[in-house]
């Protein structure tokens, strides 16, 4: 407890989120020798694992299905891992930082180019109810959702359904929605980088049918990606909705105030969060996305302000799956029942 809290019986005031840039930018220069070991560290067990199941297919499916979906785990960290190099926060050179993203994203099924860009419109526009609709999960108002159709209602009631957002969805997204360049498709840019991606994929399923046939694929390479794909969609979907984020109309919408009060810190075991590159601590990426993820958990050890901002356990975190609209009146995401009971 500080001398000022002792003294008057009050907790201090909070640092609003803008002054928290300055606070945070000594934090974001990333170490070479670290970020070059974290890489090994996750990128050696993946090919490890993915050996393991090719030489378990002789000996038992459902142990090379068992070493596969081990494997999902460190095939999330890759794309965490992409996903710092989308921000430049894994190298200071910025060109070692794409190609190495570029590479990952074969491996992720994510081309890397058209992904930097949707996930920097996300970080520039998120919490900003008039700018949705890119790199995020489609989130409407009560106000709007009353105004729909039956049919529409229907429609979005589907599209937040958990079997659609956390069943299908990843499928849809990793294998079909980013085979192209949706909502980049006039710039040619992104046209290679999709088509780029798309060909170093297909080569390597055409090698894996060619040396192993249909089994490597069936059983390593489509339920790796599929639980990675999964665990994926989940973290990013407890990162942003959660009962007390926050939306706002565009005329008053302020992109540091969104970043750290419309982001959660999702507190999981440190295996978890180890797997998942410390991408729970979602408040302090938003607020500053050049800081590399191995050094968040530093800036929560100096600020404790931040470490219990937003926080979330895993048990915690399952009831928002059922939080699906955004009440402007009450400044909540609601459930469908608590919106209609308003």
């Amino acid at each position: 407890m500080s001398d000022h809290t002792e003294r008057t019986g009050h907790q201090p005031e909070q640092r609003a989120a803008r002054d928290w840039i300055k606070i945070l930018a000594k934090y974001r220069e990333p170490n070479a020798v670290r970020s070059s070991y974290e890489l090994a560290i996750t990128i050696g067990p993946f090919l490890l694992l993915w050996v393991l199941a090719w030489w378990s297919l002789s000996i038992s499916y459902w142990l090379t299905l068992a070493i596969s979906s081990v494997n999902a785990a460190f095939l999330l960290r890759l794309f965490c891992i992409q996903h710092d190099c989308g921000h430049g926060a894994f190298f200071n050179n910025r060109t070692v930082s794409d190609w190495l993203g570029r590479v990952l994203g074969v491996l992720t099924l994510t081309p890397y180019d058209v992904w930097r860009r949707t996930h920097s419109i996300h970080h520039s526009n998120s919490g900003n109810l008039g700018r949705r609709g890119i790199g995020d999960v489609h989130t409407m108002t009560v106000a709007e959702y009353r105004a729909l159709s039956p049919m529409g209602r229907l429609m979005y009631r589907l599209y937040r359904n958990p079997v659609v957002l956390f069943g299908l969805g990843p499928g849809y997204l990793f294998f079909l929605q980013n085979r192209l360049p949706l909502g980049l498709m006039a710039s040619a840019k992104y046209w290679i980088s999709a088509m780029g991606t798309n060909a170093a994929i297909l080569i390597g399923l055409g090698l894996m049918l060619y040396f192993g046939g249909v089994m490597p694929i069936l059983l390593i390479f489509l339920p790796s990606t599929l639980l990675a794909a999964t665990a994926g969609m989940w973290l990013f979907y407890v990162q942003h909705q959660f009962e007390t984020t926050q939306w706002d109309a565009e005329e008053n919408w302020q992109v540091h105030d969104a970043a750290l009060n419309g982001s959660s810190h999702y507190v999981m075991p440190a295996v978890l969060q180890w797997l998942s590159a410390n991408i729970g601590i979602h408040h302090v990426h938003h607020l500053y996305s050049r800081i590399p993820f191995y050094r968040l958990p530093e800036v929560l050890r100096d600020h404790a302000e931040l470490a219990g901002r937003n926080r979330m356990t895993i048990r915690e975190s399952l009831a928002n799956a059922r939080l699906h609209l955004w009440d402007e009146q009450s400044r909540r995401l609601l459930s469908f029942a608590q919106a209609r009971a308003r």
